[in-house]
């Protein structure tokens, strides 16, 4: 699928990170793109530069996907393509000083990072089902998932985490084969270390060390990247119910 063909596009997580560096290369593109986050102002703002919208969304409530699709719709059509970057790194052992992993923030990485993602899937996957396809393939649209590294190489502490990232890798094959007759694709990405707002608000120099633990290139990896491997994604019709790793080949150490 080309990007002109896609005309419009939900990104959730999209105010900053590998959301907002997807938003901006759709824009690039002629894309009308749509903001899923809830940082007001930093979405407002984005959304002014590109000429996109800003939805207030809580991915973990259904009203207020429902609203925010709709009025995504409403501003630009329907969307083709579904960018989910929406998601938390929590971190805590299963275990520590006589207490039990709290089960507040095991639910909660749960219910973002993989029930928050699969609503913004079955809402898209819903009205792209009503679209004309388009193109040589028949394409109706395509969406992608973010799940993380961790959840193969998933390091002491984050049993929560690389659990809900897990279940994003584990769920992109089957949600390819239930939307493969409709001509909706599924991918997900699996970063490694990447400078997204957690990891840029740590000391350069803790920076520079988790970047020299990346094989090659030995560095962070760049929103845009990630925003390239979107488009790749895109316009590759082959690609379709997989997990690329875009990581430097690196694999995490326990800790």
């Amino acid at each position: 699928m080309r990007l002109d063909e896609i005309k419009a596009a939900v990104v959730t997580g999209g105010a900053s990170g590998l959301g907002e560096a997807t938003a901006r290369m759709l824009a690039a593109g002629g894309v009308k793109v749509a903001l899923f986050d809830l940082d007001q102002a930093k979405g407002e703002a984005l959304a002014a530069e590109i000429g996109g919208i800003f939805c207030a969304v809580d991915v973990t409530d259904e009203a207020s996907m429902v609203a925010g699709f709709a009025a995504a719709r409403a501003a630009h059509g329907p969307e083709r393509l579904l960018v989910a970057c929406a998601g938390i790194a929590p971190g805590a052992k299963t275990t520590a000083k006589g207490a039990p992993h709290p089960m507040g923030l095991f639910e909660k990485a749960i219910a973002i990072n993989l029930t928050g993602a699969f609503r913004a899937m079955a809402h898209a996957a819903t009205g792209m089902a009503a679209l004309e396809p388009v193109g040589e393939n028949a394409e109706r649209g395509v969406m992608i998932a973010t799940a993380s590294v961790a959840a193969f190489d998933g390091q002491i502490g984050q049993a929560a985490y690389s659990a809900s990232k897990a279940g994003l890798v584990g769920l992109t094959l089957p949600v390819a084969r239930d939307l493969a007759p409709l001509g909706i694709r599924v991918m997900t990405i699996a970063p490694g270390l990447f400078e997204t707002p957690m990891l840029k608000g740590l000391p350069q120099e803790v920076q520079d060390s988790l970047g020299r633990q990346t094989p090659f290139p030995s560095r962070l990896g760049r929103p845009s990247e990630y925003a390239a491997m979107v488009r790749s994604i895109i316009e590759n019709p082959m690609l379709n119910g997989e997990t690329i790793r875009l990581d430097g080949a690196i694999r995490l150490a326990p800790r």
